[in-house]
């Protein structure tokens, strides 16, 4: 790990299943030393910008996310001109949404158009959900709230910071592809989409095509092959039988979690979700 944090660096999207209110649970939970840090499904990155590893493989099959954190390394200054561009306005959001409807006209978009894009959305959209139909066209509505974060220029200098002055490899992959290819001295972080505690309860729209029981079972499987290789990994699911028994071969803890992502308000609130470890704790 780096031997100085910079405590400025953190998550600069909403994510749905971040895990930033759970790093206080999960950072004792992890191996005592890391040489090398993976996060094949990163998304908001609370535990990666928490450890800050010298050397991180960093991967989410959202292109625009991993554009978004490229743009980040690569033209900071650049971005947060043109966040400061963008307006909290309903009608302003939607035709900003709808950049993505003119396929061609996207194209056309620089990487840190397109980026801002991805941020000002998120900062803007309902309950910062990152969510997009089955043509990957963002969908989420707007937010309405009175002063949001839109240019949040301390963090995102921060994080570029960081990710120029470690090793960081960004890809958008599937994550097998990822961990195929790690050595084997790298610990991975897993935090796939959850499996559905019920049947209203599942979210997998952060990408086109959603996560089945049949891609848990072969992730389920690439652990399999992570711990036949001698390469430690931690994940985190949702608490139920399904995954209980994917994972009954391996040391399981409950923790706390509050969900913050439900259409019905009332469903909001501390739920159980599972750890997943093929290692002991260090003391």
């Amino acid at each position: 790990m780096r031997r100085t944090k910079n405590k400025l660096v953190a998550p600069v999207l909403k994510w749905v299943g971040g895990k930033r209110q759970l790093l206080d649970v999960l950072t004792p939970l992890l191996p005592q030393h890391i040489a090398a840090y993976c996060e094949p499904f990163v998304g908001g990155g609370a535990l990666l910008f928490h450890l800050q590893p010298n050397t991180a493989y960093v991967n989410d099959i959202n292109v625009e996310l991993i554009r978004v954190y490229s743009v980040i390394r690569s033209n900071v200054e650049a971005l947060i001109t043109a966040l400061r561009g963008f307006k909290n306005e309903a009608e302003y959001f939607y035709a900003v949404r709808d950049w993505d409807r003119d396929k061609d006209k996207y194209t056309t978009l620089s990487d840190v158009e397109k980026a801002a894009r991805i941020l000002y959305l998120n900062k803007t959209c309902y309950n910062g959900l990152f969510r997009v139909n089955n043509a990957g066209e963002f969908n989420a509505p707007f937010g309405n709230y009175r002063n949001p974060n839109i240019v949040n220029a301390p963090a995102l200098r921060a994080v570029s910071s960081y990710l120029n002055n470690a090793v960081v490899h960004l890809t958008s992959l599937g994550y097998a592809e990822v961990l195929r290819a790690l050595p084997k001295e790298t610990f991975v972080y897993l935090d796939p989409p959850y499996d559905p505690v019920s049947d209203t309860s599942s979210f997998t729209g952060y990408a086109r095509g959603g996560f089945t029981r049949d891609n848990q079972i072969r992730l389920r499987e690439c652990c399999d092959e992570l711990n036949a290789r001698g390469i430690k990994f931690m994940l985190s699911n949702s608490s139920t039988d399904f995954i209980k028994e994917q994972y009954a071969a391996y040391p399981i803890i409950t923790v706390q979690a509050k969900r913050a992502v439900n259409s019905d308000s009332t469903k909001r609130g501390e739920v159980d979700e599972l750890v997943v470890r093929n290692y002991e704790q260090f003391a």
